[in-house]
């Protein structure tokens, strides 16, 4: 959620936002390569924030922060001026990033065990609540041990909704749905329920007065205003949640369901690679990833509900929610919607598909797979170019292109990598089905 960094030249005193400096001719630093260094940056933050929750876990790799330290000297100040070193860099980026997201896959289920698909209430139910936010399923689950025996019900917000899958953390009967959608309804959804409130990562909003005294952070959050918990003893936030009226007893609309790990989906394999070969399942489309609240990222849900009958779509991270309430049904057992967790469980859906392309005796690229991606903050950089190292091509991605995308990258990202920009959902259907 952070803004585009600025690109500061020491040798002009000249902060470009985002762009060149504007004595490119006298230093030498054209605006392709400041903004591939932009792009960069990026891409080391959203490896950075999936190494900092590995290492919560007590999981950490050695060439991942090897990498980070050369590629962070690399964007120092005039150390690089070559664009075409600065694109290989991003490549291995998206290297260093598999192996970073994999890492926290392994931390995750070694923690509470593979998740399982998981039915989840959206409603409250009667009694005192805290509801957290984030990604952090270490404090999560710290929390969740200080809650037993309270009466206090706890409520997952946005990415943290996964967490019901796990087998570790659903054991907690006090772990009770999830409340709200992406990171951008926080506002209005923790002013409209009185419950305390745990922000455990990034997409952590600047809090309304309604809220804020009732509002936590914890590991990397900072906000203006709110009490900040250092460690796990998140005993402040159970004082204020006793302290605050019961929530009432309120059915939700809807009944999501999360948790399709890669074996869950690979167990289904023998049956998918029958009806692929039937003709039953015609093609998978991933369509999630970062979402925004912008009126053009409509189009996703849009797209998914004009889906003919015979399409699988898997999702993922907060852009789930733009579709995970719809009933797409099933293809002969087969769910036709499985969202497959929090934004670093991309990783996931790579392995579904290498092992997809395995049982189909093919190779990734050759599966009938489309990626429909949604654009916002640094970790979708690093995901992005995870899937252009692994060799994805033709990605649409929305609402728009990364702000650090000039011409010149722009033609690098279409032509080499197949890369284009979502347009109607209608147009892009008919060419993704065919």
């Amino acid at each position: 959620m952070t803004p585009e960094l600025k690109m500061f030249c020491y040798q002009c005193a000249q902060a470009a936002g985002g762009a060149a400096c504007t004595r490119a001719g006298v230093c030498g630093k054209a605006p392709t390569v400041a903004r591939l260094q932009d792009n960069l940056k990026f891409a080391l933050m959203g490896i950075s924030a999936y190494a900092y929750h590995a290492r919560e876990l007590g999981k950490v790799d050695p060439e991942v922060d090897s990498f980070l330290e050369r590629a962070l000297y690399t964007v120092l100040t005039n150390v690089n001026f070559d664009a075409e070193s600065l694109v290989e860099l991003a490549i291995e980026a998206g290297r260093m990033n598999l192996r970073v997201m994999r890492l926290l896959k392994e931390a995750h289920i070694e923690a509470y065990g593979e998740p399982v698909p998981t039915r989840v209430p959206t409603g409250t139910a009667a009694g005192k609540a805290i509801i957290v936010t984030g990604h952090g399923l270490k404090a999560l689950e710290e929390l969740l041990k200080q809650t037993e025996g309270t009466g206090i019900n706890v409520y997952t917000h946005s990415e943290m909704l996964p967490a019901h899958g796990y087998p570790g953390l659903k054991r907690y009967p006090h772990l009770v749905g999830n409340l709200g959608k992406a990171w951008y309804d926080q506002r209005s959804l923790f002013t409209a329920y009185p419950a305390a409130i745990l922000a455990t990562s990034n997409c952590a909003l600047i809090p309304e007065d309604t809220y804020r005294e009732r509002m936590f952070t914890t590991g990397t959050v900072r906000l203006p205003g709110v009490r900040h918990i250092e460690g796990y003893d998140f005993s402040p936030v159970i004082e204020k949640a006793l302290s605050l009226p019961d929530l009432p007893e309120e059915p939700g609309e809807v009944t999501l369901t999360t948790g399709f790990s890669r074996s869950a989906v690979l167990s289904l394999g023998p049956r998918i690679k029958e009806l692929v070969e039937a003709g039953r399942i015609k093609r998978f489309l991933l369509v999630g990833g970062c979402d925004s609240p912008t009126k053009r990222n409509g189009y996703y849900r849009e797209l998914v509900r004009s889906l003919p009958r015979d399409t699988v779509v898997l999702t993922l991270a907060c852009g789930k929610f733009r579709i995970n309430d719809l009933d797409l049904g099933e293809i002969e057992g087969i769910p036709r919607l499985i969202d497959l967790g929090q934004c670093n469980d991309a990783i996931v859906a790579v392995e579904i598909a290498q092992g997809l392309a395995d049982l189909f005796g093919v190779e990734v690229t050759d599966l009938p797979l489309t990626l429909v991606l949604m654009w916002m903050e640094q970790k979708a950089v690093a995901i992005l170019w995870s899937l252009l190292a692994l060799g994805f091509r033709g990605i649409y991605l929305g609402p728009v292109l990364p702000p650090w995308a000039n011409e010149d990258i722009v033609r690098v990202l279409t032509e080499e990598y197949g890369v284009r920009l979502i347009g109607a959902p209608t147009e892009d259907l008919a060419a993704i089905i065919g």
